[in-house]
C-alpha cells in the first residue's frame, strides 16, 4: 500500500466513512474531538476546584465559629463573590421567575426557565457546538461543503452522546466532584439530548442533500432510498436518526408530565435503538471506540445501581414497608432496611414497590431516620453462654428505619395511596426495595440557618432541624439561631410530621437555637390558629417574604443561609429577597427541587 492510500484509509475513517475533499480535513475532525474534551475536562476542573475552595472556607468557617457566640468576622459578605452571586450564581434568567412552571393550563405544565448560569453555560455551550460543525468547512460549493458538514457533524454528535450518557445516571461522578445538583444535571442531560439529536439530523440532511446535488432531484432521491434499502450502512444510520428524532418529540414538559412511566420507558428503549443503530452506522470505523465508553457507562452506572440495590435489600429478612393514610391527600412509608446505613439530610432515595409497581421506582425525600433493634436483641441480649454481647453484636441486630411523606398525585402516588386508602384502618405493609440514598447537604457551618418550606417539601427540612438542633446541643456545629417557616393549607398537616417534631421538641437546648413559625393559608376557623409556645407560632396567611428575611438579617449571627424546598412561586419569591440583600449580608441561598 502506498502512502497517500494509507493516508486517504486514515482520513476515510476520520471522516465517518466519506473520503474528505481536502485532505486536512481529517485531521481538523480529530482536533475538533480534542478540543471539546479539553472544553469538558476545564468545565469539571472549573467546578471541582470552587467545591474546594468552598470545603475549606466551611471548614474553617466551622472551626472558629465553635466557641464564638457573636462570629462577627463572618458576617459581612466578600464584595465581589456577592456580586457574583446576585447577577449570576442565585439570579434567576430575567427578573424574578425561575421554578414558578409555566402552565397551558392547571394540570398541563410547559417548564420552567433557566438560571441565568444555567444560560450561560447552555448557550455557550450550544455555540461552542456549532462552531466545531462549521468550523474550517469550504463553502465554495454544496459538493465540496456537503461532504465535510456530513463528516463534522456527525462526529460531533457522536462525541456529545459521551457526556449526554454520562449525565443521565443517579451514579454520576460528576456531581461529586463539582457539587452540581442532580437537577441541573438533568437540564444539561437534556439539553445535550437536544444538541445531539440536531446534529444527527443535520449529519442526515448533508447526505440526502449531497446526493440530490450531485445526481439530480429524481435520482438523488433513488439514491437515497437505495442506499436506504441496500446499504447496512446507510440503513443503521437512518435507523439512528429516526430514534433519535423520537427521542426530542417525546422529551418536551408537557408529554413527560403527562405519561411518565410511558415517557422513561420509551425513552430506555429509543436511546437503547440509537445507541445500537449508531453501533452498526460506525462499523469499522474510529468513532466506534468513542461508542465502547459510551456502553460502558451505561454499564457500569446499571450494575453499580443493581450492586446497591441488592446489597442493602436482600437478606437479613429484606426490606420492608409500612405504608399508612394522612390526613391532607398524604402517606407515610416507613420502611425498615434489610441493612443499616448512614442518613445524612437532605438526602433522597428511589422507593420500588412491586406490588403497586412492579419495577417502577420513584424518587422521594427522607423525612426521618433512625435505628431500630428488632424484637429478638431484647429476648437475646446475651448468647447461650450467658455471657453479654457486645456493642458490635447489638448492632448487627439493628435495622436502619427511613420514613418518606408522600403527597398523592397520579400514577404510582395514586395507587399507593387508594391501595392504603381501601386496607384495615388505613394502612398495609409489603416488601419494598430502596435504592440510595443520593444527594445530602452540610449546613453546620452558618451562624444562621434559616429554613422554608411549603407543604410537603417540610419533609426535605425536618432532617435539617434534627442535625442542627443535636450538633447545638453537642457544640459540633456553628449555627447558634436557626428558624424554620413551614407554610401549609390546613392545620391538619401538621399530622404529617407530628411525631417527628415532639421528639425534636423534647430535645436538650432546643428553645435555645430553635423557632418554628407556620403559616396556614386556608384556616377553616380563627380558632384553630393557635401558638404553642413563644418558640412555636402559627399565623393566617401568607407569609411576608422579603419581612422574615430581613428580620432574619437584623437578628442573625455569623454567615446565614437560607434554604427552601417547595413551590416554585415560593422559591422564586424567597430567592428575590435574598438577593436583595446580598451585597449587605453574608447568605448563601440554597434551593432543593427534583425535575424531570
Amino acid at each position: 500500500m502506498t502512502i497517500p492510500q494509507a493516508m486517504d484509509g486514515l482520513f476515510k475513517r476520520a471522516g465517518g466513512g466519506h473520503a474528505p475533499e481536502d485532505p486536512k480535513n481529517g485531521l481538523e475532525n480529530i482536533d475538533v474531538q480534542h478540543y471539546l474534551g479539553l472544553i469538558w475536562w476545564t468545565i469539571v476542573a472549573a467546578f471541582a476546584l470552587y467545591q474546594v475552595v468552598l470545603f475549606f472556607v466551611r471548614y474553617i468557617r466551622t472551626v472558629s465559629s465553635l466557641g464564638n457566640e457573636t462570629q462577627r468576622y463572618f458576617v459581612v459578605p466578600n464584595y465581589w463573590y456577592a456580586r457574583f452571586k446576585k447577577s449570576c450564581l442565585d439570579a434567576p434568567l430575567f427578573r424574578t421567575r425561575h421554578h414558578r412552571e409555566f402552565k397551558m393550563s392547571s394540570a398541563i405544565g410547559v417548564g420552567t426557565l433557566p438560571s441565568r448560569l444555567q444560560t450561560f453555560f447552555l448557550v455557550g455551550y450550544f455555540a461552542v457546538n456549532i462552531v466545531f460543525c462549521i468550523w474550517r468547512i469550504d463553502y465554495s460549493s454544496l459538493s465540496k461543503a456537503a461532504p465535510e458538514l456530513l463528516s463534522r457533524t456527525g462526529i460531533m454528535a457522536v462525541i456529545n452522546m459521551i457526556p449526554l450518557f454520562l449525565l443521565a445516571g443517579r451514579n454520576n461522578p460528576i456531581i461529586t466532584l463539582t457539587g452540581i445538583s442532580f437537577d441541573t444535571m438533568n437540564l444539561i442531560h437534556r439539553w445535550f439530548g437536544r444538541i445531539v439529536v440536531l446534529e444527527a439530523i443535520a449529519h442526515a440532511v448533508c447526505y440526502i442533500a449531497n446526493k440530490v446535488h450531485t445526481k439530480g432531484s429524481a435520482a438523488g432521491w433513488a439514491a437515497v432510498q437505495a442506499g436506504i434499502n441496500n446499504s447496512t450502512f446507510i440503513m443503521s444510520g437512518f435507523i439512528g436518526t429516526v430514534a433519535f428524532f423520537f427521542l426530542l418529540i417525546q422529551s418536551p414538559s408537557p408529554i413527560r408530565h403527562s405519561f411518565y412511566e410511558v415517557f422513561l420507558h420509551g425513552h430506555i428503549v429509543g436511546a437503547a435503538l440509537a445507541l445500537g443503530a449508531v453501533w452498526v452506522h460506525l462499523d469499522g470505523r474510529d468513532q466506534q471506540f468513542m461508542l465502547y465508553g459510551v456502553l460502558a457507562l451505561w454499564v457500569m452506572e446499571r450494575t453499580l445501581r443493581f450492586v446497591r440495590l441488592v446489597g442493602r435489600n436482600v437478606g437479613n429478612g429484606g426490606t420492608s414497608a409500612d405504608v399508612e393514610v394522612l390526613p391532607g391527600d398524604a402517606l407515610r412509608v416507613t420502611v425498615r432496611m434489610a441493612r443499616p446505613w448512614t442518613f445524612r439530610p437532605g438526602q433522597h432515595a428511589y422507593l420500588y414497590m412491586p406490588s403497586v409497581g412492579l419495577w417502577t421506582n420513584h424518587p422521594f425525600s427522607i423525612a426521618w431516620s433512625e435505628e431500630e433493634e428488632t424484637n429478638s436483641i431484647a429476648s437475646s441480649i446475651s448468647d447461650e453462654k450467658g455471657l453479654p454481647m457486645n456493642r458490635q453484636d447489638i448492632l448487627e441486630h439493628n435495622k436502619t428505619s427511613m420514613s418518606f411523606i408522600i403527597r398523592r398525585r397520579t400514577g404510582f402516588t395514586d395507587k399507593l395511596f387508594r391501595k392504603a386508602d381501601l386496607s384495615a384502618a388505613g394502612r398495609f405493609s409489603t416488601s419494598a426495595f430502596v435504592e440510595g440514598p443520593y444527594g445530602g447537604e452540610d449546613l453546620s457551618s452558618y451562624g444562621t440557618v434559616m429554613l422554608w418550606a411549603a407543604g410537603i417539601g417540610i419533609t426535605h427540612q425536618v432532617p435539617h432541624v434534627r442535625d442542627i438542633v443535636a450538633g447545638y446541643a453537642n457544640g459540633t456545629v456553628a449555627t447558634r439561631r436557626l428558624t424554620l417557616v413551614w407554610i401549609i393549607q390546613s392545620p391538619e398537616h401538621l399530622e404529617w410530621i407530628r411525631t417527628w417534631m415532639t421528639q425534636i421538641l423534647a430535645m436538650p437546648r432546643r428553645r435555645e437555637i430553635l423557632k418554628i413559625l407556620l403559616f396556614v393559608t386556608r384556616p377553616r376557623r380563627q380558632g384553630e390558629i393557635v401558638s404553642p409556645s413563644s418558640s412555636v407560632q402559627m399565623f393566617p396567611g401568607r407569609p411576608n417574604v422579603q419581612s422574615l428575611v430581613d428580620q432574619e438579617m437584623q437578628e442573625g449571627i455569623g454567615a446565614a443561609c437560607v434554604s427552601t424546598c417547595g413551590t416554585g412561586g415560593l422559591a422564586d419569591e424567597l430567592r428575590r429577597a435574598v438577593r436583595n440583600r446580598e451585597l449587605q449580608w453574608n447568605v448563601d441561598f440554597r434551593e432543593e427541587s427534583f425535575s424531570w
